[in-house]
């Protein structure tokens, strides 16, 4: 048998990492439809749930990085099946959970799962199994398939919120997360293909790479943004709509919309990543995401405006996940993939974690969602003007170039 007959197919690698991040994506995006039944059958506050999701959140941000040194230097497949395991615990804790300090628990053990299982990892582990010339396309394709978890899980879970128990809810998501662990056993074939052409590093040359790289570091801070809207949405647009006087499936309805556009959306970010600078691309759909939250949230909502909005927010909801994992792809190459992309997800679980629970404060204070997504959209706006103006390559003789040790592959 050759080499190149052992080699594992890259669609395998694909459908274990597209299948993996769909399933934990799409829960973690539909625990906010469990806000209003948990805190009305434990007696929870809005603020006590949100802090439960800013806790995974921060975990998943600050265990990011570690995790993908983990598994640039040891190998994936056994970091993402952990991560399905990790669900499993996570989810078990929600269910015996009795007040916010289990909750919080139950928070912290889904972060360290989804920075095992969740885009930094699959999006790294599907840049390794194709060409460079089909890396931004195929980045779009795999973004586009992991949306299939929200169009399909939330409106399941929102019916069965309606007909039992939110703990049937939670077995449900039990279920699903231990469908991750063979996904994430396929996925974790890459680690049989050839390691990227490029020098070793060490981890202190890693993380100074990243650090004085002026495109990096405006990548990330923008990357804030991404996570403060999205998470303020998906945690608080179910109750925003509850207490406008809308059906609770119209929460579902409109996450599983985001989740069906989003299909055509990622796809067609990664077709255009390969085709437009990626540092404008990202630019100009954060600022587009701004518009657009601002013109559903300035009149009430209705049925068919949630709809649209849900519609126009899926165009450009994980678009930012190939554009990202791309660009980085081409300022360091994809030895240390996983590493650079964690430190740039620390900054946006921070982001994440003022949307969720910053959320919950304000609309414990004010009984208003008006602070809150307002202050998303201004920092929406800076963020993109700054990431078109001063995320792009570094001119000869002004500022630093990553390294070149570790450009390549």
């Amino acid at each position: 048998m050759t080499t190149a007959a052992r080699l594992p197919r890259p669609a395998i690698i694909l459908a274990g990492a597209a299948t993996m991040m769909s399933l934990g994506m799409g829960m973690r995006q539909s625990l906010g439809l469990f806000l209003p039944p948990m805190t009305h059958s434990i007696a929870l506050t809005a603020a006590d749930f949100t802090l439960a999701v800013a806790v995974q959140n921060i975990t998943w941000g600050l265990c990011q990085a570690p995790v993908g040194a983990f598994a640039d230097r040891h190998g994936m497949r056994l970091a993402m099946m952990a991560g399905g395991v990790l669900y499993i615990i996570g989810m078990l804790a929600m269910l015996v959970a009795q007040g916010p300090v289990m909750l919080a628990v139950s928070g912290a053990f889904i972060g360290m799962a989804l920075a095992c299982t969740a885009s930094s990892l699959a999006m790294t582990a599907s840049a390794r199994a194709v060409p460079a010339e089909k890396r931004s396309q195929i980045l779009g394709l795999v973004g586009a398939c992991s949306s299939v978890g929200t169009l399909v899980i939330a409106p399941i879970v929102q019916e069965i919120l309606a007909r039992w128990h939110w703990h049937v809810g939670v077995l449900f998501f039990i279920v699903l997360a231990a469908a991750m662990i063979p996904a994430a056993f396929m996925a974790g074939a890459v680690d049989r293909m050839p390691p990227p052409a490029e020098r070793r590093a060490t981890m202190g040359e890693v993380i100074g790479s990243a650090l004085t790289s002026r495109p990096f570091l405006v990548m990330a801070t923008a990357y804030f943004v991404c996570g403060l809207q999205l998470i303020f949405l998906t945690t608080h647009l179910p109750n925003y709509l509850a207490i406008c006087g809308q059906s609770p499936m119209l929460g579902a309805s409109a996450l599983a919309t985001i989740g069906g556009v989003n299909i055509f959306g990622s796809w067609f970010a990664g077709w255009l990543g390969a085709r437009f600078p990626k540092y404008i691309l990202l630019g100009l759909l954060y600022v587009s995401r701004s518009v657009v939250i601002t013109l559903y949230f300035i009149t009430p909502p209705t049925p068919a405006s949630t709809i649209a909005f849900a519609a126009a927010m899926g165009m450009l909801w994980l678009g930012v996940i190939p554009l990202v994992s791309g660009y980085v792809a081409e300022l360091f190459g994809t030895r240390y993939m996983a590493t650079i992309l964690g430190l740039s997800f620390v900054v946006h679980q921070l982001g994440s974690v003022i949307g969720a629970w910053g959320g919950g404060l304000i609309f414990d204070a004010f009984h208003s969602y008006d602070y809150a997504w307002r202050f998303g959209v201004t920092m929406g706006v800076i963020a993109g003007v700054a990431q078109i103006t001063l995320g792009g390559p570094v001119l000869p003789g002004i500022g630093r170039r990553p390294r070149p040790a570790l450009v390549g592959g």
